[in-house]
């Protein structure tokens, strides 16, 4: 079983923006020294124009595409409603069907959907800013990459749309 936390940020909406993501699993290699130890694994990355929405898609598309193998059993804990409503209450399979008229996001939301479609994907939302330690860490990665102008990455798709 993989765990999959996810966040998204963005200062103004659109604005600078980050992602923070923590893939959590329990070894089960062939090497006795790792055996049954939790490995857990950060990844973050920030935008020099991007906003919130696309952040919270993009922290998930992130972990899903840092598994090594397909059809893993993972649970995905998200803060965004827009994620987790979207797949739950099925409004991305309507969206795909009309070729996302009037939708933001295509580009990510296929992205996302091809990867949901190799695993075996539960979705559970979180309570943002609740107290929920790895929300709460996945926010300050997402956060801390946002203000880290260095280290921008351009958000090409969204910059030619906007």
């Amino acid at each position: 079983m993989i765990e999959l936390y996810t966040d998204g940020a963005s200062s103004g909406n659109p604005g600078p923006g980050g992602y923070g993501t923590i893939l959590r699993t329990v070894y089960q290699g062939s090497n006795p020294l790792f055996k049954g130890k939790l490995i857990e694994k950060e990844f973050s990355g920030g935008f020099r124009k991007t906003t919130n929405n696309r952040m919270e898609l993009l922290a998930v598309i992130i972990g899903l595409e840092a598994l090594k193998s397909t059809s893993q059993q993972v649970t995905i804990y998200s803060d965004s409603k827009y994620v987790i409503d979207a797949i739950d209450k099925k409004w991305v399979y309507g969206w795909i069907q009309k070729g996302f008229q009037g939708k933001k996001n295509k580009d990510l939301w296929i992205r996302l959907m091809n990867l949901y479609k190799q695993h075996q994907i539960k979705l559970v939302w979180v309570k943002g800013h609740a107290g929920h330690p790895l929300n709460e860490r996945c926010d300050q990665l997402a956060v801390k990459a946002s203000k880290e102008q260095s280290k921008w990455q351009i958000d090409t798709v969204f910059e030619a749309m906007a």
